[in-house]
């Protein structure tokens, strides 16, 4: 019966510790945009490619 109650322990602080993790992350920042990193490789090339260069005709 002491097994449990040292479990249910053991349980409860892990369980606080992640708590305590996560709400810092969140007061921290990590949070803040989760949109922009999803598309970021969407727009990853910002010059836009040039079209190939033709050389004028001469006329003699």
């Amino acid at each position: 019966m002491y097994i449990i109650f040292l479990m249910i322990a053991v349980s409860v602080t892990v369980a606080a510790a992640f708590l305590g993790a996560f709400l810092w992350a969140v007061r921290s920042g990590q949070y803040d945009d989760d949109y922009t990193p999803a598309v970021r490789m969407l727009f990853d090339n910002d010059s836009t490619p040039k079209p190939a260069h033709k050389p004028d005709k001469k006329v003699s």
